[in-house]
């Protein structure tokens, strides 16, 4: 039998394919296209040529290149940092997808607006203060200078990027701070009073104090050195990518808000009632689900962008496997136990894994760069263990955090600073624009390092845990006090009415039908 009668559709195509393969015209397209990926291919192995040797040589031998190779080098770097800031923005839309899934349906209105608010709002304080306050030289505390981005110069400091490239990537963390700030707030918080305490943290808390362990001269940048604070550690506070500047800020000002706005009318905790207590269910766990599946994916920007580098290949490589095992782990352990303990065992939640796998990714956010994949799994795991004690924590203290971003954020933020002290592996040092510069690698307690790396860690995260949670306390207070229709908790009826806090203060459902 025929090949046509056995499968005409198939048959219909390999005759079409025939015809067309004994036209001289086609002949010459394919002959055109198949020239072109030679071509392409030609270049892209010229291009590894030229540039392979550039791959883990240390910074010292910036001399050994010509300027049309250090243009070139600068122009790479700056490229990578925009990809990455672009995957890092686009965790916006996760958490929109997040914190709208974890929420009850008539406070989904208000998140969506809300996320979209943090973001403008972000884009012009960064622009006009927060920039200059965090990245522009000063003293140990703030930065003094490039306010209004004006008398900055063309690339930031010794990366090679272009400084508005930087401002992009850094723009992107600050957005990604004052996100998770709104977290444990969701559901009862005024949208004006989300507005004045968005301008708080955007433009002063984020900046300010990330200028102490990001800035030039910062003096938690500076520490352990000869002169500076506490010389006698020899070790600068370390956090690659952010698991305290981040995330211990934001999941600590989220706390604030969350204490001082009470929990949501009507919240029943597994405290008072075990049976009908703990978190109202998600509305939306598709959309929350898919949304933690999109931050993950922008966190492939987060910690391997961090490096501002293209020329360190081992280095990315080696953050991005790091991120991706921590998140596993995280994912497994939280599910784990989950099923195995607490009142509602016996269950795979999704909520607990979903929040271990968040909890993991913050958690390697900060040691990314120095722990080998064993290290990571161990950071994902423990990651995960404190996810669930965290959200179990809260229940018992009777606060109201809806999307665990306490847990998530604010206590991983700190364990994953602390995990640089014990797990860094002692291979690795530090990301520069020619590669990777491994003659002072950073060594952990457990693979025989002492202590001093460790007690600087835990030192410049509480100096950050703390200052934040007293400063936003205050200002979350101060906001609270204010007249309606400015004070930080909506009117009662914004709760309980129709529609509940979208109707009330946006006019609008969700799900009008």
């Amino acid at each position: 039998m025929k090949e046509a009668e056995l499968d005409p559709g198939r048959g219909h195509y390999f005759s079409r394919f025939r015809e067309s393969f004994t036209q001289p015209v086609n002949w010459k397209l394919g002959a055109t296209i198949f020239s072109g990926k030679i071509i392409g291919l030609v270049l892209v192995l010229w291009v590894m040529h030229l540039f392979g040797g550039m791959v883990g040589v240390p910074a010292m031998a910036a001399d050994t290149y010509t300027p049309a190779e250090t243009n070139m080098i600068n122009a790479l770097n700056t490229v990578w940092t925009l990809v990455a800031a672009a995957l890092v923005f686009g965790m916006q839309a996760g958490f929109v997808m997040l914190e709208a899934g974890f929420a009850r349906k008539r406070e989904t209105v208000n998140v969506l607006i809300e996320c979209v608010l943090d973001t403008a709002i972000c884009g012009i304080s960064f622009w006009a203060i927060g920039y200059a306050f965090m990245f522009s030289e000063g003293n140990g505390f703030i930065g003094q200078k490039w306010f209004f981005l004006q008398g900055a110069p063309e690339t930031y400091g010794s990366t090679g990027v272009a400084l508005l490239a930087h401002w992009v990537f850094q723009f992107a963390f600050a957005d990604t701070a004052s996100t998770i700030t709104s977290g444990a707030m969701i559901g009862r918080t005024s949208f004006r009073g989300d507005i004045i305490y968005s301008i708080f943290v955007t433009a002063f808390i984020y900046p300010i104090i990330g200028h102490w362990a990001w800035g030039p001269d910062g003096f938690l940048v500076m520490m352990g050195s000869e002169g500076k604070f506490l010389p006698q550690l020899g070790n600068p506070f370390r956090d690659f990518a952010g698991s305290t500047v981040v995330h211990t800020i934001g999941g600590v000002v989220s706390l604030a808000g969350a204490i001082v706005l009470g929990p949501r009318i009507g919240r029943v905790f597994l405290k008072d009632d075990k049976q009908r207590g703990g978190l109202p269910a998600a509305h939306n766990l598709p959309v929350a689900v898919t949304g933690a599946f999109l931050l993950w994916f922008g966190w492939y920007g987060f910690n391997p962008g961090s490096t501002l580098s293209a020329m360190d290949a081992v280095g990315i490589g080696r953050v991005a496997a790091n991120t991706t095992l921590a998140a596993c782990g995280g994912a497994l352990s939280a599910m784990a136990l989950a099923y195995f303990i607490g009142p509602f065992s016996g269950k795979f939640d999704v909520g607990f894994t979903v929040n271990g796998l968040l909890g993991g990714l913050v958690a390697i956010t900060a040691p990314c760069y120095w722990v080998s994949p064993a290290g990571s799994v161990a950071i994902g795991l423990i990651a995960g263990g404190i996810v669930f004690g965290g959200i179990y924590m809260l229940e018992y203290l009777r606060i109201d955090d809806p999307v665990g971003a306490v847990p998530v954020h604010g206590l991983n933020g700190i364990f994953g600073t602390w995990a640089i002290g014990l797990f860094a592996c002692g291979k690795y040092g530090a990301a520069t624009p020619l590669g990777p510069d491994n003659s002072a690698p950073v060594t952990g307690l457990f693979y025989g390092g002492g202590w001093n790396v460790f007690i600087a860690q835990v030192v410049g995260n509480g100096i950050v845990t703390v200052t934040t949670l007293v400063v936003a306390l205050v200002i979350m207070w101060a906001i609270q006090q204010l007249p309606y229709p400015f004070k930080l908790r909506v009117e009662p009826e914004g709760e309980t009415g129709v529609g509940g806090l979208d109707v009330f203060e946006h006019g609008a459902e969700a799900y009008p039908n």
